[in-house]
């Protein structure tokens, strides 16, 4: 039989994770000439209607190459052995890539995923980041100094696909040979900077903010959102639950006074510094119950939005995010300026 043509590819390095991906469907084209590509969701597709595209194969191409996000989601007996049957009867030209943020998914899930095809791809170690950008620009052509990469670490999602998405913004606004300092950098990215479910999580999670402020620049930030192509109510409540989750981790690791070491934070997902300084805010602010809590809205307030349509997707987000942050996971059960001072 055929080496199963499942991959596993798990963790925060969001660029080389990518890459990879690109290169099986890159891989996929040659071989067989043409592959028709798909890109699904757990929160939105299911396991079945999944592996039914699988099982039916491409009508007008030799191959089809399925990447399906959220694999963490994937818990459920009947899923998991929906997608071994699969495996034992899948054939080289139908292929499924599970991606997944988290370090890892269901146990039962990854023993039907060969060992040679799962790969945890870890954010870098801290003191190879500002490497990374310095070698980045002198392959494109310029320089930049330190204080300014570090300013780019500050303002950016610490992983190389956010990294090079960002960088590369300077090629189009500088000429070649021009050595960046920060000054630079804050005229590109700090006053032109993308808001997403991870930005709106920070300002959210922000200690040195009043609840009144995080509130109103939580709302900012998501009318921004709202107003920009990653508009889906469902995708940015699934940015939150991803962070929420990763804070759930948080606070597992440092339990009862508990002081991980460096490792145990890198293998756990908290390598850079902006990581460690984010969670460790949001977890002065959340308790672990109200985390717990939190993670119940998130997953009704996906239940509702996906039953109601998009009429009131906008009253739901507002809600949402006032439960959460002046609320604190509890269920609202009034709203006014007086919140504000509990």
């Amino acid at each position: 039989m055929s080496e199963p043509s499942l991959y596993l590819f798990t963790g925060p390095e969001f660029g080389e994770r990518n890459d990879a991906v690109d290169k099986i469907k890159k891989a996929t084209k040659k071989k067989y000439g043409e592959s028709d590509e798909y890109l699904f969701y757990a929160q939105e597709t299911s396991v079945s209607e999944v592996v039914g595209i699988l099982q039916s194969g491409s009508l007008f191409a030799s191959a089809s190459c399925i990447v399906f996000r959220g694999a963490e989601l994937i818990k459920k007996k009947d899923d998991i052995e929906l997608l071994a049957s699969w495996v034992k009867n899948s054939v080289e030209s139908s292929i499924l890539i599970l991606v997944s943020d988290e370090i890892s998914v269901d146990s039962k899930l990854e023993k039907i995923v060969p060992k040679a095809n799962k790969r945890i791809f870890w954010e870098m170690f801290e003191d190879r980041k500002i490497p990374w950008i310095s070698d980045f620009f002198t392959k494109n052509g310029y320089s930049i100094e330190p204080d300014a990469a570090q300013t780019i670490l500050d303002l950016v999602e610490n992983n190389t696909q956010s990294l090079k998405a960002e960088c590369s913004r300077f090629f189009l606004c500088f000429p070649t040979g021009t050595r960046l300092n920060v000054e630079n950098v804050e005229s590109v990215i700090a006053h032109n900077r993308g808001e997403t479910a991870f930005t709106l999580f920070n300002t959210m999670s922000d200690k040195n903010l009043s609840v009144q402020k995080r509130f109103e620049n939580s709302l900012g930030i998501l009318q921004k959102i709202r107003l920009s192509k990653d508009s889906s109510a469902v995708m940015i409540i699934a940015g939150l639950s991803s962070c929420f989750r990763r804070l759930t981790v948080w606070q597992n690791l440092h339990e009862n006074g508990s002081s991980p070491d460096d490792f145990t934070l890198k293998i756990s997902g908290f390598s850079s510094k902006s990581a460690k300084t984010q969670y460790s805010s949001a977890a002065t602010i959340w308790s672990a119950g109200q985390v717990a809590a939190i993670m119940a809205l998130l997953s009704q307030a996906d239940m509702n939005i996906r039953s109601s349509g998009t009429a009131f997707e906008d009253t739901q987000l507002f809600l949402l995010i006032y439960s959460i942050i002046v609320k604190k996971g509890a269920s609202l059960s009034f709203y006014g300026d007086e919140a504000f001072t509990a």
